[in-house]
């Protein structure tokens, strides 16, 4: 285990500390937009945290998720059209509300909305962490992890629903453009839920076919993203 962050990996974290702030705050044209401020700051903190914590006892995911070193074998040719589809509504997410809150004010979202927003954040920020304490194959690619020996995990949020990061990333894409102060924004993250409801259902599929136990899982674990819904 590492004792220390290494320069390599002081670099990644401090560049994907600076996303959130990047893109809400250039498209803006202004630093004046608390609710940005509020955003940044809140996963600032939580991105180095879980960064931490992750080089002490999981750096082999840390370096998956971070550094992006994983391979690529085996990566599903759904799921690159599935991350394409994802990552245009989701980057489009941000200058969207910038636009909106700081530049034209279309939106006039009430600040007890803009509050329940944030609350709701607060749950995919704590099933991300509980899922990478119990997951060390949660990579960021879809694909059947056969150089590591990949075994199913049934432990922690992973005995509620079978895919509890998705569960957290729908209820994100949801919230933040609420919590930012944006009901336009709102529109490329359902499109974002959409999608990530799709890729449950089609990861779902594949780990059933090709994960050694995963169908025995499946038997137990009968919900995908909500208990007693789906």
């Amino acid at each position: 285990m590492s004792k220390g962050l290494s320069k390599i990996k002081l670099v990644a974290l401090i560049t994907v500390s600076l996303i959130f702030p990047i893109m809400l705050f250039l498209p803006a044209g202004t630093l004046v937009w608390p609710e940005a401020w509020l955003v940044s700051i809140f996963f600032g903190i939580y991105i180095v945290t879980i960064t931490l914590w992750l080089n002490k006892n999981n750096p082999d995911l840390l370096r998956e998720r971070l550094l992006s070193k994983g391979t690529t074998k085996g990566w599903k040719g759904w799921d690159k059209i599935l991350m394409v589809a994802l990552s245009v509504p989701g980057l489009l997410l941000f200058p969207i509300a910038a636009f909106d809150v700081a530049r034209f004010q279309w939106s006039q979202v009430p600040l007890f909305l803009k509050a329940l927003g944030f609350l709701g954040i607060i749950p995919f920020l704590v099933l991300a962490f509980l899922v990478m304490r119990e997951n060390t194959y949660a990579a960021k690619i879809v694909r059947l992890q056969e150089e590591r020996e990949q075994k199913v995990v049934t432990t922690g949020p992973y005995s509620y629903v079978r895919h509890p990061m998705y569960a957290g990333g729908i209820l994100f894409f949801i919230c933040l453009p609420i919590a930012l102060g944006s009901y336009y924004a709102f529109i490329p993250g359902i499109l974002v839920s959409i999608f990530l409801v799709i890729r449950t259902d089609l990861e779902d599929k594949m780990l059933q076919k090709e994960l050694k136990g995963y169908k025995e899982y499946v038997r137990k674990v009968k919900y995908r993203l909500l208990p007693w819904i789906w």
